[in-house]
């Protein structure tokens, strides 16, 4: 790697729909890695792209390939609109997590939409996207990905834990790398939120008026996955097809799946941390103070929240550096995180 400062825009697409995460960024890579982020915006999707993508699980395979290509103009589109507001001239490349529609590692298949080839036409840049296949086709989870980030940027916390659509947890397990997904968060959350009239529960403050039901709680926290062994990650189907059918069993106010599914979140993750640890929180959930307060009254570590462009933009900040991580031919998916047959650099390049 003889190049020592490298530029990149990082782009995020959460499952929760929250809306698409751009983060331009700055690698110093002279003496270890060092980064600034310089640019930063969520670009909220239109009620017509949010439809598209929450029906594209139920779509045709022709018509998901129509989609990935009308995908990947919407994201050159927003790239060009984000790179001439912010007077953006140093730009090495893009690196695109797409929007995962199907994720079933299982039967070895993934599926992030967004044409890598359209964006790079489109903006003219170098392009790297579809950072999960090859991992899959390794015999490995595909996900998650942001660990090799935690271990070479954020080392020097014990846990580095994201609450975004799900949770997912990375930490350094005798000179291993450890990474999973633990539970759904928003994903669930922002729907009961949604039929109460708010697009997610600020602060955690519907939830809190909410009154815990017990045997929900017990039927959720029940669920095999939670102590399945590792690897393991979850994606939108587990939600669908495990969650929701159990949800659907309970009549009660929102308030009351809120609070009581916070409660299995704060639950859930606080068994997969060890006590007095340094904890790195980041993802729209670190906003969530209720969820925040009962994860620390049962966890008994040191919560961590960074500043802001960190909590909302280390997912697209990491999959940056996946990109560069990549161009350099360098590893940036670990066996060690999602059980594939060997550490590798994964993802697909695409030249302007």
């Amino acid at each position: 790697m003889t190049q020592k400062i490298w530029y990149a825009i990082g782009v995020m697409s959460g499952t929760s729909l929250d809306g698409l995460d751009l983060a331009y960024v700055k690698f110093n890579v002279a003496d270890g890695y060092k980064f600034e982020i310089l640019e930063a915006e969520t670009i909220k999707y239109s009620e017509s792209w949010k439809k598209n993508l929450q029906k594209a699980f139920k779509e045709s395979p022709e018509n998901l390939k129509g989609l990935s290509a009308k995908y990947g103009d919407y994201l050159g589109q927003c790239l060009n609109t984000f790179i001439v507001k912010n007077s953006i001239e140093n730009l090495d490349f893009i690196a695109s997590h797409g929007h995962t529609i199907f994720h079933k590692p299982a039967q070895a298949y993934t599926l992030q939409i967004g044409d890598g080839k359209r964006i790079a036409k489109l903006t003219g840049k170098t392009v790297i996207c579809d950072f999960r296949t090859q991992d899959v086709l390794l015999g490995g989870q595909g996900a998650p990905l942001v660990p090799i980030g935690d271990a070479l940027l954020f080392g020097n916390y014990d846990y580095c834990l994201n609450l975004g659509g799900f949770s997912n947890i990375s930490f350094d397990d005798n000179g291993l790398r450890k990474a999973y997904d633990v539970c759904p968060v928003n994903i669930v959350l922002n729907k009961y939120a949604q039929q109460l009239g708010f697009d997610y529960d600020d602060k955690g403050a519907l939830a809190a008026t909410g009154i815990i039901d017990k045997i929900l709680l017990k039927e959720l926290n029940e669920l095999p996955f939670y102590t399945s062994d590792f690897p393991k990650s979850l994606a939108y189907e587990f939600v669908v097809e495990t969650i929701q059918p159990i949800l659907d069993r309970y009549t009660q106010n929102p308030k009351d799946i809120l609070h009581t599914f916070t409660e299995h979140i704060a639950q859930q993750i606080a068994l997969n941390l060890k006590p007095h640890k340094k904890i790195l929180i980041t993802g729209g959930g670190t906003y969530n103070q209720f969820l925040i307060k009962r994860l620390s009254e049962l966890s008994h570590c040191d919560l961590i929240t960074p500043t802001k462009d960190l909590i909302d933009f280390k997912e697209a900040l990491v999959f940056a550096f996946l990109g560069l991580r990549r161009l350099n031919n360098q590893v940036n998916c670990l066996q060690s995180v999602t059980g594939a047959g060997k550490d590798h650099s994964s993802g697909v390049v695409f030249k302007p």
